[in-house]
């Protein structure tokens, strides 16, 4: 398809350059033709990536891209997204197969690939119509062009008979690369009935058996053929070309037949470039009725047969055999209504959509990211990343690229963050695996223990990869964090140990946070303390906890906010949706508290809100001071993921909608609905990378930052399977 589109496409626009990106699925490469200027090595993700930057780099200005799940590397051929997030030109994509059910990963490839793409290109109405009612897509955007057909003429079989032995001979014909879904042996078995009525047919099978079929199980379904023939006492009729055969060489095969059959057994094939071209070059097609069948074959252009239906494939050859004229009055019909499928006419009609997808950008996704966030079709939970991040110990800090940095080893922050998620997902019905999960609990809380320094009642933080602790104890907030983490596993762990050791870590810990003064220390405790009163109701020494941490970050307040700064400090730093979030939390136990809390966020929110309505985060390079100018860049992930918290949090408060809406913005950041229109996570891993530059994503995946949306993803999911259902605030 690809080669006659190429071919077409640059005989039609002879001005312009067109090239091909071949994508090789062997280690060697293929001996390609000269327009194949760029190769992309199928399973390996970087190499997608670079094809993208040498395109951008290049003067191309439209990508054509032809999608089949099969074709790229990846579950479900997601590598693919990897080269269209980085492109900055606008995408054509020909979508050669349209699921009405996909699975999970097939669903997150076609919902990314639709909103990455420009145009739609489909070959039939179906296709269109699947496109509309599955997946959401605005018809406005979806093209339907046929499958391009060369431009033969309307001939008698008999002149191409005599090269292949069968001249005088009734000809059936079946082509393409030979598998199983091919229905090849419904056919055979219709033949003894044929030959009864019609001992002069022979049936040709024409085409080797495809590539992954020899890979896996040699040439057994072909050898199975051959032996029902002769069982059936029919072989010296079924006769099989075993061999991939020029275009040439198809052509004269085509031209050679009487009746052409597919037998296919998977109604929901979409395209058939097979049918297309037997029925360009005026043939009669008895077909079983998948969609592309349905549509090409109506009024009378050929004949539909039940699937797996011998008798029917019988009764409907038989039926042309026997009336010349009907057949030929069909064949007539199949040649002149396919002229407008001519290659020539099918590259104006590419040229004419390239135009239109000219005047498009590469999209910021904010419609897919909307729809998934707003509708329950949210990122698919996957803990690869995550798996591949930890080990015995624990969880890594850092990464490069997405392979963990052994060099700089673990924290007692991310373990933190890593058994909240854990707690979290435990409890999610959409998530498999739980037995691995529990393993990963276990390991994440057991780090926390180690971390957990009896005679200063502090947690270290650092540990290096020689599992050798870097200090006597860690920073103020990374003794929050993990307290936050232990309340909260306190609560809603789903086993009795971890939970009975999360609580007594957190009552050890308590105490050393009276003499703390980092306000977000305090919210972070204020976080665990409220997860910990959910199990511990009546703990005095925590709800004395409360009301101090509650009126410190108070204090905070009225002594810096003012008309223009509504906040706790002179500076928005990092993670500054949890001070107004763990007031929030406060608010039915302290006074002022979800006043306060509701107003910070409300001036945070606008703060971090872009001009075209994307949530924009406070940079990490420069922060933001009080009468300063705020650093639009580096944006990190955990800041998207403590506003979702946060938003969430108040929309549980208020029930206010403009909180879910809010959440569900800051949540669109790793999506892609950012300022530079790039996700940050990674939907084949679960991974997500450390931030956005000005000009470009940073390409780590540290655990910080998959954590981040991780969590995020964890809350929105949570409030979509049941809202209310968890204590937000402790994620």
């Amino acid at each position: 398809f690809t080669h006659s589109l190429f071919e077409a496409v640059a005989g039609q626009a002879a001005d312009s350059k067109c090239i091909v990106i071949a994508v090789t699925d062997r280690p060697e490469s293929y001996d390609y033709p000269a327009e194949v200027r760029l190769e992309i090595q199928q399973p390996n993700a970087d190499a997608y990536r670079a094809a993208a930057n040498e395109l951008n780099q290049s003067e191309t200005e439209i990508l054509c891209v032809q999608h089949e799940f099969g074709i790229y590397g990846g579950p479900a051929g997601g590598y693919l997204l990897e080269l269209l997030r980085e492109l900055r030109m606008p995408v054509v994509t020909t979508l050669h197969t349209i699921l009405e059910q996909p699975d999970a990963d097939q669903r997150q490839v076609m919902d990314e690939l639709a909103a990455r793409s420009a145009r739609l290109v489909v070959m039939a109405r179906k296709g269109a119509d699947i496109l509309r009612k599955t997946y959401g897509v605005d018809a406005s955007k979806v093209d339907i062009i046929p499958h391009g057909i060369p431009d033969a003429p309307f001939a008698s079989p008999e002149r191409f008979k005599n090269q292949f032995g069968v001249a005088g001979k009734s000809v059936l014909l079946t082509f393409g690369l030979l598998g199983p879904g091919k229905g090849i042996e419904h056919a055979i078995r219709a033949m003894p009935e044929i030959i009864k009525r019609h001992p002069n047919t022979v049936y040709l099978v024409v085409g080797a058996t495809h590539p992954n079929l020899i890979a896996h199980e040699g040439e057994s379904y072909r050898n199975s053929l051959e032996q029902l023939s002769r069982d059936l006492g029919v072989g010296e009729h079924v006769v099989f070309f075993n061999r991939f055969v020029s275009t040439k060489g198809l052509n004269e095969f085509i031209g050679a037949a009487d009746v052409y059959l597919t037998p296919y057994l998977n109604e929901s094939q979409i395209t058939s470039g097979a049918l297309a071209y037997v029925f360009g070059a005026g043939k009669a097609v008895v077909s079983t009725p998948y969609w592309h069948a349905r549509e090409l074959l109506a009024d009378d252009r050929g004949i539909l047969i039940p699937f797996r239906d011998s008798p029917a494939i019988a009764e409907a050859v038989c039926a042309l055999l026997d009336d010349p004229a009907r057949m030929e009055n069909m064949r007539r019909n199949a040649y002149d209504s396919s002229r407008t499928s001519v290659w020539s006419a099918v590259a104006r009609r590419y040229l004419k959509t390239f135009e239109r997808a000219r005047t498009k950008r590469p999209p910021v996704l904010a419609g897919v990211a909307s729809t998934s966030a707003h509708s329950g079709n949210l990122p698919a939970l996957r803990l690869r990343h995550l798996e591949c991040m930890s080990d015995s110990t624990g969880i890594f800090q850092h990464a490069i690229y997405n392979v963990p940095n052994f060099h700089e080893g673990y924290c007692t922050d991310d373990n933190a963050r890593a058994f909240i998620l854990c707690n979290y997902l435990e409890q999610l019905s959409s998530l498999r695996r739980k037995e691995n999960l529990g393993q990963l609990t276990t390991r994440y809380l057991a780090f926390l223990a180690a971390a957990f320094h009896q005679s200063t009642g502090r947690f270290r933080n650092f540990m290096n990869h020689e599992r050798r602790w870097m200090e006597e104890f860690g920073s103020e907030d990374s003794h929050g964090r993990a307290l936050w983490a232990l309340g909260f596993g306190s609560a809603n762990s789903r086993d009795e140990g971890r939970k009975k050791l999360a609580a007594r870590l957190f009552e050890r810990g308590l105490a050393a946070v009276n003499s703390f003064t980092s306000p977000r220390a305090w919210a972070f405790t204020l976080l665990g303390v409220h997860g910990y009163l959910r199990a511990h109701p009546e703990h005095s020494e925590c709800q004395a906890m409360r009301e101090l941490l509650a009126g410190n970050l108070l204090t905070c307040w009225h002594d810096c906010a003012d008309g223009e700064w509504q906040w706790f400090e002179n500076s928005i730093t990092y993670e500054n949706a949890r001070l107004s979030q763990a007031l929030i939390l406060c608010g039915p136990s302290i006074p002022q508290a979800l006043e306060v809390g509701l107003a910070s966020l409300s001036w945070l929110a606008s703060q971090q809100k872009s001009q075209e309505g994307h949530f924009r985060p406070i940079g990490s390079n420069g922060f933001h001071e009080k009468n300063g100018v705020r650093a639009d860049f580096d944006q990190q992930p955990v800041e998207a993921q403590a506003m979702v918290s946060a938003c969430l949090e108040a929309f549980h408060g208020t029930r206010d909608d403009c909180w879910w809406l809010e959440a569900r913005c800051a949540f669109e950041w790793f999506l892609g609905r950012n300022d530079l229109g790039i996700p940050l996570h990674d939907p084949l891993s679960g991974g997500c990378r450390d931030g956005l530059h000005h000009n470009r994503a940073n390409e780590n995946q540290g655990a910080e930052s998959t954590l981040a949306f991780q969590l995020a993803l964890a809350e929105m999911t949570a409030e979509e399977q049941s809202p209310g259902r968890f204590a937000l605030s402790s994620s």
